[in-house]
């Protein structure tokens, strides 16, 4: 098995077709399929059905596909750090942000990386919690930020912004950013929720089993775009950090409320892989995403932002 295999299998898997992965890979269509002939020879399976449509993935090269793109990204990763001429720091870095913190962050991120360090090639991955731990595990990301993840033999968490659950409904709802809502009262009220196992679902519910309060949830969606346009539709409710909806919440098209009895928090954290340390273009590129996480708490874009991070 070598390389060229290995990114001839990759673009066959992504386009279903021998033709067109020998366009995307600039080569002839024959040099391809000996390519592919090849690996199934050294793996002792057959990695793809060959139908009239196309070529599509036995369920051996689907288990193989996950392994390659991985190996493919050590070694851009290498490639691109190994590469940097002189002392300038170098390589690809795959960072990982939360859907609700994305829109804060990523302009910022991508900004200051460019200037302070243009040899970094930057990678942004937009997921939950649960994906983007798969991720770290898996060195797919260099590091992410996290809800509240506990620190395992895998896994290295920092924590950084504490921030609270708001109630969020459409304008109109009465919801006030200087009026708490107690969690009993959204008994009475439909809601549009996260899906569970979400970070946000899984808090929520906890709150709720303490508090002996019983939800009334219209929908579930893993989708914070979909939750959003829920709610603003007038179909319920929601439970969210202000940060997700920040733009809708100053331009009041959505109105919010923190809760009460109890408060509910998340807790933001970076998390890193224990078992694979961070090259130096990692490393730099973390601080900044801390760095910028942290601006935007002081000037009050990550909205109800509590800093905990040193």
């Amino acid at each position: 098995m070598d390389f060229k295999q290995l990114r001839a299998f990759i673009a066959v898997a992504e386009t279903g077709n021998v033709t067109r992965a020998a366009d995307v890979l600039h080569v002839v269509q024959s040099a391809v399929s000996r390519l592919i002939r090849l690996l199934e020879q050294d793996m002792g399976v057959a990695l793809f059905e060959r139908e009239r449509h196309g070529m599509v993935l036995t369920p051996a090269g689907q288990a193989l596909l996950d392994y390659a793109r991985r190996a493919m990204l050590e070694l851009a990763r290498a490639r691109a750090e190994v590469g940097a001429t002189g002392q300038a720091v170098g390589g690809l870095v795959t960072l990982g942000l939360l859907p609700s913190t994305s829109e804060v962050l990523a302009s910022a991120l991508v900004a200051a990386v460019a200037q302070e360090f243009p040899g970094i090639r930057l990678r942004i991955v937009m997921g939950y919690a649960g994906t983007l731990l798969r991720w770290l595990d898996s060195g797919e990301a260099d590091a992410a930020l996290l809800y509240g993840a506990e620190r395992t033999a895998d896994i290295q968490a920092v924590p950084l912004i504490e921030e609270p659950l708001w109630v969020i409904g459409p304008r109109g709802s009465g919801l006030r950013a200087d009026r708490a809502v107690p969690l009993a009262e959204l008994a009475a009220h439909r809601l549009v929720l996260p899906s569970a196992p979400h970070g946000i679902r899984t808090i929520v519910d906890h709150a709720c089993a303490v508090a002996h309060v019983e939800l009334d949830i219209l929908a579930e969606t893993n989708a914070l775009s979909v939750q959003r346009s829920l709610v603003l539709g007038g179909h319920g409710l929601t439970i969210l950090p202000p940060i997700s909806v920040a733009e809708d919440l100053r331009r009041r098209r959505l109105a919010g409320a923190p809760l009460a009895d109890p408060a509910v928090t998340r807790t933001i954290v970076l998390a890193t892989s224990s078992s694979r340390p961070a090259g130096r273009a990692a490393r730099c590129a973390i601080d900044i995403l801390v760095r910028e996480a942290k601006r935007a708490v002081a000037a009050g874009t990550w909205r109800e932002g509590r800093w905990l991070g040193g």
